[in-house]
């Protein structure tokens, strides 16, 4: 099975050359795992010692910082390796500052998995929440490398729980231990004879839970804000933008909206502040520009929406009219928002149990936008208490990183 495998990896290989001349992201993909092995090598010594932390991208790299983190302390002499798989992961948090060495996975061959782990030499490994490379995890296997799962999620519909899929259930031998996120999870482990396994939680909870001790502030916004209530509306998509531009452009409500969309290309940009027939303003355009008398501010640059969160009275989540969905809800929880969000959720278990508690107000069309945002500024009490679920639920589910860390204690 595995020279099947590898013979997938390797046409995969030649696929991507070609795909990377007609695709910036594939470029990218390309491109990055280039010069891998020579910055691992400049990077690590033989005689450092190592942690190997895996994201497949940004999300699962937000869900292992936590532990990293914590890691950096229980380990102040070792180096920490962080690797990605896709570029949304690697190009916005390339730069990081927890990791000594930030770098591109490179592709699933025995070769590659080999060499990378020779020059890694990791004590201990940790994959973040999927991800499985059976030529990396049967190196890791062979070396007696400690390697974890962390904020695991297993489904009924993966390979490892399908009759055919022995080849990916064996890939599992290679981890010491499972923390995975939820009840479901655990009993699929069981059921495939996997004692070692804990539920741990998600350490998300603990990321956005630490949120709330850093500053936040950002002045431009106070100043945009004016003490008036805001809408910030984070992630959207063009069919997001569709329906709240509707609201925008009629609504006689005193509040203003942050906008943020995934997706900041200029022309996307422009197409947005066009349909806009309020007084609008870009981030890129501030300096120099009375914010306070502007009606819509566009944030046309990244990395600064969860400071964003902090300062708004609502939040809208984009994604949910996509697939596979919406886009993180946590951010906006551990502020106390209430939240709004399209009708695609279901794959998101955060998202589903913050709808069941009335954390989360779904959406399906203008009219029901209209409907919910309306009632959320006007009644004062309304908000605050959906605000108060959202905030109690993270609080409620914090912990997950000291119960992984409480392993290693009796461990060691």
């Amino acid at each position: 099975m595995f020279v099947l495998y590898n013979l997938v990896v390797f046409l995969a290989d030649f696929a991507l050359h070609f795909l990377a001349m007609l695709s910036p992201k594939m470029k990218l993909f390309v491109a990055g795992r280039k010069d891998v092995f020579e910055k691992l090598s400049a990077a690590i010594k033989p005689t450092d010692r190592t942690l190997w932390f895996h994201a497949a991208s940004l999300g699962e790299y937000e869900q292992g910082l936590p532990v990293m983190e914590q890691m950096r302390v229980k380990f102040p002499n070792h180096k920490i390796i962080l690797t990605f798989f896709s570029p949304s992961g690697y190009e916005v948090r390339k730069n990081n500052t927890m990791a000594d060495v930030t770098l591109y996975l490179p592709l699933d061959s025995a070769s590659n998995a080999q060499r990378f782990i020779s020059l890694a030499h990791p004590e201990l490994v940790f994959f973040i929440k999927y991800e499985y490379w059976p030529n990396y995890l049967k190196e890791l296997q062979r070396q007696n490398i400690r390697t974890f799962l962390i904020s695991g999620i297993f489904r009924e519909n993966q390979l490892f729980f399908k009759w055919y899929g022995g080849f990916y259930r064996n890939a599992l031998a290679s981890f010491e231990h499972f923390f995975v996120q939820n009840t479901t999870s655990e009993k699929l482990l069981h059921r495939l004879g996997k004692t070692n396994v804990s539920l741990s939680g998600d350490t998300r909870f603990d990321r956005v839970a630490a949120i709330l001790e850093k500053d936040n502030h950002l002045p431009f916004i106070d100043e945009f804000k004016n003490n008036t209530l805001t809408l910030v509306v984070g992630s959207s998509w063009p069919k997001d933008e569709e329906i709240l531009v509707d609201f925008i452009n009629h609504t006689s409500e005193k509040v203003k909206f942050i906008i943020a969309p995934h997706n900041i290309k200029a022309e996307q940009i422009d197409a947005l502040q066009k349909a806009i027939t309020k007084k609008t303003v870009l981030f890129s355009e501030k300096e120099n520009t009375t914010l306070a008398d502007k009606d819509v501010f566009i944030i046309d640059t990244i990395g600064i929406l969860t400071k964003i969160y902090s300062a708004g009275d609502v939040a809208y989540v984009g994604g949910g009219f996509g697939n596979p969905g919406v886009h993180n809800v946590l951010e906006p929880a551990t502020f106390g928002l209430p939240i709004l969000i399209g009708p695609n959720y279901s794959h998101f278990a955060e998202a589903t149990e913050l709808v069941a508690r009335g954390g989360c107000l779904p959406i399906e069309n203008t009219d029901q936008l209209k409907e919910l945002l309306e009632k959320l500024i006007q009644d004062k009490n309304y908000r605050r208490a959906v605000g108060q679920i959202c905030a109690s639920f993270v609080q409620q589910n914090t912990g997950a990183t000291r119960n992984i860390l409480s392993y290693f204690d009796t461990q060691n």
